[in-house]
């Protein structure tokens, strides 16, 4: 799975996949964003108002998607501005600091909100964000991975500051809905560009 940047020309299938970013305000979901869409991590990032997007094309085993991200706020105050937000996602990354136990103690909230607002069953990866401070964490990969397999997710542990898992992230999901027959449909035939590499380094696992 990759971008599309290659040379080689390829017929591939495309779908549209509409992927969340939810979980406490904090806990890097923008800077999760910012580096899978633009590479580049911003330490001074602000806080999301609302619900901001982006759109990046990737591509699978010559399926082209157009993943249109959303960035939703954590704050309570924009809660109701969020909600509407949650019909027809394909995708949710749950994220949490690692080293914050009440962001990781929160997820069953979003998790009850997300059942309650979505109109699909969408796959979701749950992702313990701030790897790179894992000297300070407050809550094991087990128990981060323990209860991802409670909620059948998938379970990531993230860095946006060194990059670490979120390209993994994103692929992860797109390929466990492209898995998903009822979630998945093709929009149109298309030559494009393909760049088959792909590497990662980082603690992924099936739950």
């Amino acid at each position: 799975m990759s971008d599309v940047n290659d040379s080689s020309m390829k017929t591939v299938l495309q779908h549209n996949f509409k992927l969340l970013i939810i979980g406490d305000s904090g806990v890097g979901k923008t800077s999760i964003l910012s580096v899978f869409a633009n590479g580049t991590f911003d330490e001074h990032t602000r806080n999301t108002v609302g619900v901001d997007l982006k759109v990046k094309m990737i591509n699978i085993k010559d399926k082209l998607v157009r993943a249109v991200i959303w960035d939703t706020a954590g704050q309570e105050r924009f809660r109701t501005l969020t909600s509407a937000y949650y019909r027809g996602a394909h995708g949710v990354i749950l994220v949490y600091d690692m080293t914050s136990r009440p962001s990781f103690d929160h997820l069953k909230v979003w998790l009850r909100e997300l059942t309650h607002y979505a109109t699909t069953d969408p796959v979701i990866i749950i992702a313990a964000n701030k790897a790179d401070r894992k000297e300070e964490r407050t809550v094991s990969s087990a128990e981060g991975l323990l209860y991802a397999r409670e909620q059948e997710a998938l379970y990531i542990e993230t860095s946006a500051k060194t990059q670490q898992g979120v390209q993994q992230a994103f692929e992860e999901l797109i390929q466990k809905i492209l898995d998903k027959p009822e979630l998945c449909y093709e929009v149109e035939e298309k030559p494009i560009t393909l760049d088959t590499s792909h590497s990662s380094d980082s603690y992924c696992g099936y739950c």
